[in-house]
């Protein structure tokens, strides 16, 4: 049986189409295990770390309208509740990612890039569920984990349970929550149910024992380098130097206690699971005292105000939403907040700067630079 020149060119054909599938293939999973050897970055929290998340939601929580992003490379608004980059975006620059994690959200997160990591905050959270009711659909801390959960799976299905386990344990992820549930929550309104429920001393006391239950879960699900940042100082940013600050410009006395009480104590918290796993999993920011040295002494960090908003109404920009029709500063890096409780994008650079490098005032028991190079 004999076959003709044509036949034989087809089988010819077929087989280079297969050879080139296979090595197309191929080519795509050695790509994809070599990005899952590279650092992955992980976030979850409020709006001083989302990158866009609440775009995709029915909630008043969105920063998607000019002027938020005015300083942003594309020069428009992206989601971030910043002029500019956020600290994600600054943190992703310093470990070295080619880009910052895109929110978990967007649905260009797929293929190679979920490699990158994922961006899972959602402004308006806090510690407990119902912190930030007023915004109502937003994604509630318990919620970013189960995401995260989904997230693995996702990446499982590109590269493996094995490398997915292996690009998690190493990645870096931040975790930037509590404010809210102050601001948004116990203080939110005279009397609030919170409030009646707990006096301050009690309510921290019970932050930060649901928080706790946060935190093991993000180990659970593999979280081995995690950064958590404490809150600023709550009773001193525009918008509550505008509603509860004294007369004579001074920070809100309660809010103030409140960051007192809270900060140490979640330090102390971190301290005992890192004792519980063994390991230095946890690293406290004390971004309050970060916040505090701007506040203290602004022209020492270029800052010519550290009470008034940048973009904003009212008493200290303080006021009601930045909008296109708020007093807007021509020279955002002159300002330590940018909007009525943001900072901006140069503060932001100042408090990641801190993160790499600082001493433990600012970074217990570690810097990132540290973390990075030891683990």
């Amino acid at each position: 049986m004999s076959f003709s020149n044509k036949n034989m060119g087809l089988i010819m054909a077929n087989s280079v189409s297969s050879i080139d599938n296979s090595l197309i293939i191929t080519g795509l999973l050695l790509t994809l295990s070599t990005l899952a050897d590279a650092r992955a970055f992980f976030v979850f929290g409020d709006s001083l770390v989302d990158s866009g998340n609440n775009n995709y939601l029915a909630t008043t929580a969105r920063a998607d309208s000019a002027p938020y992003g005015i300083d942003y490379p594309t020069h428009r608004p992206t989601g971030r509740f910043s002029n500019g980059l956020n600290i994600p975006d600054l943190i992703s620059q310093e470990i070295g990612l080619s880009e910052p994690p895109l929110p978990y959200l967007s649905p260009q997160l797929t293929g190679q890039r979920l490699l990158v990591g994922a961006n899972f905050a959602s402004a308006g959270i806090g510690i407990l569920n119902d912190t930030g009711v007023q915004f109502l659909n937003i994604i509630r801390m318990y919620r970013q984990l189960d995401h995260f959960q989904e997230y693995q799976q996702r990446v499982s299905s590109l590269i493996g349970p094995k490398q997915t386990r292996r690009l998690v344990n190493q990645a870096l992820v931040l975790i930037t929550v509590g404010g809210n549930d102050f601001v948004n929550n116990y203080y939110l309104v005279p009397y609030s149910a919170r409030s009646r429920q707990f006096a301050l001393p009690d309510y921290v006391k019970f932050l930060l024992s649901e928080y706790r239950k946060l935190l093991l879960r993000v180990h659970q699900l593999g979280g081995r380098r995690v950064l958590v940042t404490g809150t600023g100082p709550m009773g001193c940013v525009p918008a509550e130097l505008a509603m509860r600050g004294s007369s004579n410009g001074g920070c809100s006395t309660e809010l103030q206690r409140a960051a007192s009480l809270y900060n140490p104590q979640l330090i102390q918290m971190l301290n005992g699971l890192n004792g519980k796993l063994g390991r230095h999993v946890f690293i406290a920011a004390n971004t309050h005292q970060m916040h505090l040295d701007f506040l203290a002494q602004p022209q020492a960090y270029g800052f010519t105000t550290s009470k008034i908003a940048c973009c904003g109404q009212g008493p200290y920009n303080g006021l009601g939403l930045c909008t296109l029709v708020s007093d807007l500063c021509p020279n955002r890096d002159l300002y330590v907040f940018w909007d009525s409780f943001h900072p901006s994008e140069k503060a932001n650079k100042l408090i990641v700067q801190k993160m790499m490098t600082a001493s433990s005032l600012y970074m217990n028991p570690m810097n990132l630079t540290t973390l990075l190079s030891i683990f």
